[in-house]
């Protein structure tokens, strides 16, 4: 059985993709973002096959251990999978800049710029 380390990052809907992942067979433990220091993550990563960010408020700068996960995810080439700020927590710690959007709206598309520099 897969053992899924779930980030929550204060959003209620991890416990949406919580759920989903348990009934694919996932074994899942949800941990808020700040509740274990940096200096244990490799050891916790350690115990995990996967990760998966949550969503949550704010930005990936203020997302707790979001980007270190996800840079220690990456050297270690653990998958790892992120959903809103999740994703935008991959996108910056790999370079991006992730900037607000001009009009906040949910489900509001929008064009992407690169500048071919990953």
């Amino acid at each position: 059985m897969v053992k899924i380390l779930v980030l929550d990052n204060y959003d209620s809907f991890v416990y949406t993709l919580n759920g989903y992942l348990q009934q694919l067979g996932a074994e899942t433990e949800v941990l808020r973002n700040d509740v274990v220091p940096e200096s244990e993550l490799p050891e916790l990563l350690a115990k995990y096959d996967a990760v998966l960010l949550s969503p949550g408020p704010g930005t990936p700068a203020a997302a707790g251990l979001s980007i270190p996960i996800v840079k220690l995810s990456l050297a270690t080439g653990k998958p790892i999978f992120g959903v809103c700020l999740g994703h935008q927590a991959i996108a910056e710690a790999m370079g991006a800049t992730v900037t607000n959007a001009e009009e906040l709206m949910h489900g509001k598309t929008s064009l992407v710029y690169h500048d071919d520099s990953l």
